[in-house]
């Protein structure tokens, strides 16, 4: 099998900044003060897209239970989290999801829920668009295109017309609208191996197609990049443009990105509750590890300080700093 290039321009400049490299070429990068908690509430989804890097689906059955729950509640209380940004699969599917979010918003955090939004129309989901309203959830809905034909194409036959269901509901409840508080972001990943075009053209984009043909309004369009890993990277394997793609990645390293890493004042939490640098990592199996070399669980996390600590990165993480960067808040740098 071919190997990935060790010698590209990006790697070459990767070696050129203050900063030690590792074995994969990217910089070596350190933690910031820790602002948000990302929590993985299980891997059920009633979608199964083939670009989900945690291969959700129906019959997954991996769900956090009320006693990690419990924990994430503590740990926000003790590190003085500002920001709880619930996934998954489709987080909502959880049990505990309603309960963990009416106690974060009592702490005063923000809440963050990574919406499908064809899970607003599931039958024990009709009073979902409601709840979130209530508790003023911030809204990141997933919508790949404003086409119906690439949409249903990556997530399922009949998904983009649920997706404009659930928009015009959000919408209705104040989601999205001139001077709401309520804030409805959607996100947009390239279909295939390319990187995301501009966020700022494209956000127009969105918001005259969206608008014109159905009256559907929104705050931001968040652009992220497809990492080459799980279900996309089997994808992209089986098609046999995984080297190429990586190769892409690599050779779009921006350095300027660094900086705003997410994974510097984040940590991922699975729905086990182990702790990880990032979703990515996660999904990797790639932990936070004690001194002792064991998974950091978040009853661990209690009594622990992050601050400058080394985090985990490898040849994926050039997914994140490629052109203009990407995160769980789209694009890095305008």
């Amino acid at each position: 099998m071919q190997n990935l290039s060790i010698d590209t321009p990006a790697i070459r400049a990767a070696k050129a900044l203050p900063h030690s490299v590792s074995p994969s070429g990217f910089p070596m990068v350190s933690r910031s003060r820790l602002k948000t908690l990302q929590a993985n509430l299980g891997y059920r989804c009633n979608q199964s897209c083939n670009h989900c890097h945690v291969a959700a689906g129906p019959k997954r059955t991996e769900m956090m239970d009320k006693d990690t729950v419990n924990w994430l509640l503590r740990c926000i209380e003790k590190h003085d989290i500002k920001v709880l940004d619930l996934t998954g699969g489709a987080p909502e599917m959880n049990d505990h999801f309603r309960s963990l979010v009416v106690a974060a918003r009592k702490m005063r955090v923000q809440v963050i829920d990574r919406c499908n939004l064809s899970i607003l129309s599931e039958p024990d989901q009709k009073d979902l668009a409601e709840f979130l309203a209530k508790e003023k959830v911030e809204v990141v809905a997933s919508l790949p295109c404003y086409q119906k034909d690439n949409v249903d194409q990556q997530r399922g036959k009949g998904i983009f017309d649920l997706s404009i269901t659930g928009l015009r509901k959000l919408n209705n409840l104040g989601y999205g609208m001139p001077g709401s508080n309520l804030s409805l972001n959607l996100v947009y990943n390239p279909a295939g191996p390319t990187l995301p075009p501009s966020q700022e053209s494209l956000e127009a984009a969105y918001k005259k197609q969206l608008g014109q043909e159905f009256g559907i309004k929104f705050n931001q369009l968040f652009v992220m990049v497809n990492m080459p890993i799980r279900r996309f990277e089997s994808r992209m394997a089986a098609k046999g443009q995984l080297i190429e793609y990586k190769n892409l990645l690599k050779n779009s390293f921006s350095p300027e990105n660094l900086d705003g890493l997410m994974c510097r004042s984040l940590v991922s939490v699975d729905w086990r509750g182990y702790v990880y640098d990032c979703d990515f990592n996660q999904m990797l199996d790639i932990p936070l590890k004690n001194e002792e070399k064991d998974p950091i669980h978040l009853s661990e996390l209690m009594a622990m300080d992050l601050f400058g600590k080394a985090i985990h990165v490898d040849g994926h993480c050039f997914g994140c700093t490629a052109g203009q960067g990407s995160s769980c808040q789209g694009a890095l740098v305008a």
